[in-house]
């Protein structure tokens, strides 16, 4: 289906008349945050649209002062629009010819001058967003290394990165999205570097977004562009460090930034950009390697221990005698499956219990969980000691996941397999698997095979994941990002 044809409203050289657009389309009048302030310069009517809240007024009255002061100190007789657009001292100043765009201008934080006798409005680049200083991602913390992170104001989340990367060829291109909201987002791109079809596949999907508001920001804008439906593993990165989308951008990718939103898209990303995180390249390699293999491990536990655990429960003669003490050593009321289960659902509980607890009663949060849950629950026979262990390993091992949406994929494949598990035995175990990594090798995000460089196999690119590569060695782009300047060393 077509977007529908845009209709234009020409600005019209009567601020009366723009005034009376304005009150039947904004309120004015109505809305207390939306002001039109009339002034009288060189003769000539002039108004300027403001919404408060969105702008430094500051800056408006360092203009107002300036263009006020016109009447006491020109006299020259010279054209009264062209003398006011030159007196306006911001170094973004735009002129607009429709109404429509003069709205979105507006609503966005910028004043718009209108000037009486001509037919179009000069807007004035005064944004002040209300918002929080960059600080530390409490999801991406780092024992060295910055501290800044993103923020919900995009202009200066632009601006963290651009003092990053002082490329000119890195290029930044905003558009509303949302016919009512009409959300900045904004991609960005290195030039020469990034894949000129993968940037214009995603100016195209952005393109075909019509939704009234995207108020849910950067989460609408995802499953418009990827199309995840009910696909549990996220097919693009998020991440709120500056330092971590530089480095994306260097190697090719593109980057995905909503207005509102303390976090950037990192595209296209595979399986194994999930698993990775900044604290492996603040540290040296060898360091590096050994955090990384540790979280692989972590993520393993997470995703395999508890149906692995069931197998033996299950199936004890699979178990060497030196190992014959795994498993439930005393009988309960409850089969160890549905154990395993209630425990997932509890843990859930208190994961989501713990998000929405106030900061000062957490710790008595985890002192319920912990003796009046879990211990109790021992006591009078309602699980066995194994299941509370090996459940809190799979948890801890969660949260060594680098990437939370990740993790939260991982627990469905994982609860997948544990009934895969129970009703097939080992078996079922397998078969659980098998289905699995079938379905994450079908996934493709952005054309992207999801499983590379294991699936299709690249041996280089697949040592450079298990081992923590030097900065030196590496002197190529990843191939899978498809980059026009594959050379990192110039």
């Amino acid at each position: 289906m077509t977007a529908a044809r845009k209709v234009t409203v020409p600005v019209s050289s009567f601020v009366t008349d723009n005034e009376n657009y304005l009150k039947q389309t904004m309120g004015l009048g109505v809305t207390f945050d939306v002001g039109l302030r009339k002034l009288k310069v060189l003769g000539k009517d002039v108004g300027i649209l403001y919404v408060t809240g969105l702008l430094d007024s500051s800056l408006i009255v360092e203009i107002f002062e300036t263009l006020v002061v016109l009447n006491d100190t020109d006299h020259t007789g010279r054209n009264a629009a062209e003398v006011i657009e030159n007196r306006l001292v911001h170094q973004q100043v735009t002129k607009f010819t429709d109404m429509k765009d003069v709205i979105h201008q507006a609503t966005s934080g910028l004043i718009v001058v209108f000037v009486e006798g001509e037919d179009y409005a000069l807007a004035v680049d005064v944004r002040s967003y209300p918002g929080r200083t960059p600080m530390e991602p409490d999801t991406e913390k780092v024992v060295r290394g910055a501290r800044d992170g993103f923020v919900e104001n995009i202009v200066m989340n632009t601006a963290l990165i651009r003092r990053r990367i002082h490329d000119p060829r890195l290029r930044y291109e905003m558009t509303p999205v949302g016919t009512r909201s009409k959300t900045n987002v904004c991609i960005a791109y290195i030039q020469d570097i990034a894949n000129p079809d993968l940037v214009k596949i995603i100016k195209k999907e952005l393109a075909e977004i019509h939704i009234d508001a995207i108020t849910m920001a950067d989460k609408v804008v995802e499953e418009f562009v990827v199309k995840q439906s009910f696909n549990p593993f996220p097919l693009v990165r998020y991440t709120e460090r500056p330092d971590v989308a530089a480095n994306h951008l260097i190697e090719g990718h593109v980057l995905i930034m909503v207005d509102t939103s303390p976090s950037v898209m990192i595209t296209p990303t595979t399986y194994f950009h999930h698993v990775q995180h900044a604290e492996e390249f603040r540290q040296n390699p060898a360091v590096g390697t050994f955090l990384r293999w540790v979280r692989f491990l972590g993520i393993l536990s997470s995703l395999f221990l508890l149906p692995f655990w069931l197998v033996f429960v299950f199936d004890p003669t699979l178990l060497p005698p030196e190992l014959a003490y795994i498993g439930p050593n005393k009988v309960t009321n409850l089969p160890t499956f549905l154990q395993i289960i209630l425990a997932e659902v509890g843990l859930e509980f208190l994961r989501m219990a713990s998000i929405h607890t106030p900061t000062s009663l957490s710790t008595s949060l985890g002192l319920i969980a912990a003796v009046l849950i879990g211990q109790i629950a021992i006591e009078v026979g309602l699980f066995v000691p194994e299941v509370i262990l090996y459940s809190a390993v799979s948890v801890l091992g969660a949260y060594a996941t680098p990437s939370y949406e990740l993790s939260l994929a991982n627990k469905i494949a994982k609860i997948f397999i544990i009934v895969m598990t129970a009703w097939l035995h080992e078996t079922g175990f397998i078969v659980g698997m098998t289905i699995v990594f079938l379905y994450l090798a079908s996934i493709r995000s952005l054309q992207t095979p999801y499983l590379w460089p294991f699936l299709p196999f690249d041996g280089g690119a697949l040592m450079k994941i298990v081992v923590r590569p030097s900065m030196s060695s590496l002197k190529r782009r990843p191939s899978i990002v498809h980059a026009q300047n594959v050379h990192r060393q110039e």
